[in-house]
């Protein structure tokens, strides 16, 4: 990491905690501070996965649509693919509630949701060990935890 990405990136840290500060941000604060946004790719019922091409790249709402969701639906006439932005409270909602109905036989819905750039695209080939495995199973009890947090505070 060069200097001056060091130095911004320190600025938006400090910036971002004087936002958790009541009456504490400046004015330079907000000038300096940067955005959270991240790029997906949109389409709708699409077929084999014919969108994850640069001209369906969007730009997501700022410090909104946090995350890209990924649906999968299984029709007789084949796979289609919807993908979109979307918010992280919707899409963990959205992947839990259709979870019952992801079996990969006609009439399957499955989403998924991530939040990284481009994430709601073709897999990437990864190694073929079991951290990749373990970490997902890990993983599975803390998004549980915070979707129940999420529905608690909502309710």
């Amino acid at each position: 990491m060069r200097n001056g990405n060091a130095n911004c990136a320190l600025q938006s840290r400090e910036c971002a905690l004087r936002f958790l500060r009541p009456g504490s941000v400046s004015r330079r604060c907000v000038e300096r501070r940067h955005p959270l946004q991240i790029q997906c790719y949109q389409c709708e019922e699409m077929k084999h996965n014919d969108c994850s091409t640069p001209e369906y790249i969007v730009n997501c709402t700022v410090n909104v649509q946090d995350m890209c969701q990924k649906e999968v639906l299984v029709k007789s006439d084949g796979i289609h693919y919807r993908k979109s932005c979307a918010s992280s409270g919707a899409c963990l909602i959205a992947s839990s509630g259709y979870q019952q109905f992801c079996t990969g036989r006609l009439n399957s819905v499955c989403i998924s949701c991530c939040n990284t750039p481009l994430c709601n695209g073709p897999k990437r080939k990864r190694p073929t060990n079991s951290a990749a495995t373990t970490t997902l199973q890990t993983n599975r009890p803390l998004l549980l935890f915070l979707l129940t947090l999420l529905l608690l505070l909502l309710t």
